[in-house]
């Protein structure tokens, strides 16, 4: 995920309708990860004439969101994302409730009688379907949910079955990237990161020799990103292999490495590593072991591969079989006939996510989102909706990098503005309305300070252990994620009681 410094769209100061001149606009953002946290920024800074409260709620107990749940631990611009999200949330002008699960502690309702206006940033966490034959053998695997697993979600199980030699990912996204590289790197590496004990046990314990990732398109067509290939060559023992057959180019790959500079430095790598990896052949060195005699992994780039079929034997995958593509000359691919069969015991796909519905929200399970335009939420009739919003994936679909969450909440906060005299005028605006809400119904909710509890409890937990011997030396922990739910609540509500043991 790459940073972009976009900022709200200049705006003159909007006076304060006749409904907010003695209190606050209240503000309700249901999901507190980048897009959640974008929008209460952008809100906060924008010029206005009135005062502005902003809740922010999530279903998980700490922030952050996919940063924290949906991103591999050693992404080499996590933390910088992570410090710019704390650094809002940190202000003190926005309340956070962790541990809120919207639809089942708190429905529309409620949320309508105490804010004036509704914001919904709860992205995409499922899986896109790939519907192809044998796709639901046992071994075949969403990659939305491996990336939970490693990421320590607290409602995943603990557990993962890595049994496979030989595995298979499908997918040329970021996403796709994270899951191989996590797939085969030694786990001993991952140890400088937040990776929780369950999930290095559990990686330290693989058999994998070989992951294979396919796309369908070719190398000029990927829609990974500079920064997450070249992570690929900072992997330790892991040797990169390419196949000459796979590096096709058509009239519009062409114009695209001509005109845009991402897809030539992209093609530009993919292209020296070929060149490298034949050196090394001619050579006789591909494949040799390390210098400590451990086995060397191998991660395999396929291009022009379309899946047909995940074969099996017994129930479990045993193979993958695709269809060799070709490109059309608009950069396209289109089949050639060919079948090619790769024997693998694991497959993981990596096509993208998926929005989920929202209670009493309209749906579109078409495009996993909620219907909205520019961000104003519709009925079944395609109406607005007063006082409704959305932004981030599931307003746009699970597109984007973080410079495109900012500017999509910019646009949804810009209407939220416009539509002040409009919004349905909250019943029960106090501020302590809600928390009695939620302690009444028995919500054991986290706050922003019971994440800064949690946050230095991890850091102490990596601080605590000892150190990791790894072929690079000894590795001091710098945090290890706790995963359990109710662990990280009742660490989190320690700082409640503390600040309601003081007053």
């Amino acid at each position: 995920m790459t940073e972009k410094n976009t900022q709200a769209p200049a705006a003159t100061s909007v006076p304060a309708p006749a409904a907010f001149a003695s209190r606050p606009l209240r503000v309700a953002i249901i999901g507190a990860g980048p897009a959640g946290v974008y929008a209460a920024d952008i809100l906060t800074k924008a010029e206005r004439g009135f005062e502005l409260a902003i809740d922010l709620f999530d279903r998980y107990p700490a922030p952050y969101g996919l940063i924290r749940y949906g991103v591999a631990p050693d992404h080499p611009r996590i933390k910088g994302i992570v410090k710019a999200l704390h650094k809002v949330l940190d202000r003190g002008d926005i309340r956070f409730f962790g541990n809120v699960d919207y639809g089942t502690d708190l429905g529309i309702a409620e949320l309508r009688e105490h804010y004036d206006a509704v914001i919904f940033a709860t992205g995409a966490i499922n899986d896109a379907d790939l519907n192809i034959p044998g796709i639901e053998l046992e071994g075949s695997h969403g990659g939305a949910d491996f990336v939970s697993w490693y990421d320590g979600h607290p409602d995943v199980p603990r557990s993962w079955p890595l049994e496979a030699t030989q595995v298979a990912v499908l997918g040329n996204g970021n996403v796709a990237l994270d899951v191989a590289r996590v797939l085969s790197k030694h786990a001993e590496d991952l140890l400088v990161t937040e990776i929780p004990q369950n999930v290095y046990r559990g990686l330290a314990a693989s058999p994998v020799t070989d992951v294979h990732v396919f796309g369908r398109r070719g190398p000029a067509q990927v829609k990974f990103t500079p920064l997450e290939l070249r992570e690929l060559s900072h992997s330790r023992d892991v040797d990169i292999v390419l196949y000459p057959e796979d590096f096709e180019f058509d009239a519009a790959s062409d114009a695209a490495i001509k005109t845009n500079n991402q897809v030539k430095t992209m093609v530009g790598t993919l292209a020296n590593w070929l060149i490298e990896q034949e050196e090394r052949e001619e050579r006789g060195q591909a494949g040799a072991a390390t210098a400590s005699g451990r086995p060397r992994r191998r991660l395999h780039l396929h291009f022009l591969h379309s899946p047909v079929e995940v074969t099996g034997t017994d129930g479990k995958v045993s193979g993958i079989r695709f269809e060799r593509q070709e490109l059309d000359g608009t950069g396209n691919a289109r089949g050639t006939g060919e079948l090619v069969d790769y024997p693998v015991q694991a497959v993981y796909r990596a096509i993208g996510y998926f929005g989920s519905a929202l209670p009493e929200i309209e749906y579109d399970g078409r495009t996993g989102t909620v219907p909205n335009l520019e961000g104003k939420v519709l009925d079944a009739a395609g109406t607005q909706v007063p006082g409704l919003y959305a932004t981030g994936w599931i307003k746009r679909g699970p597109v984007g990098l973080i410079g495109h969450t900012k500017s999509d909440a910019a646009e949804t906060i810009a209407h939220l503005l416009a539509d002040l005299n409009q919004l349905p005028v909250a019943a029960n605006p106090a501020p302590e309305a809600v928390p009695a809400l939620l302690e009444a119904k028995g919500v054991a909710y986290t706050s922003w300070d019971g994440w800064l509890e949690l946050d230095a409890h991890e850091q102490g937990l990596g601080a605590a252990a000892a150190p990791a011997p790894t072929p690079a030396g000894p590795v001091v922990r710098e945090r290890i994620k706790v995963v359990d739910r109710e662990e990280m609540v009742a660490v989190s509500r320690t700082a409640e009681q503390t600040a309601g043991a003081r007053t």
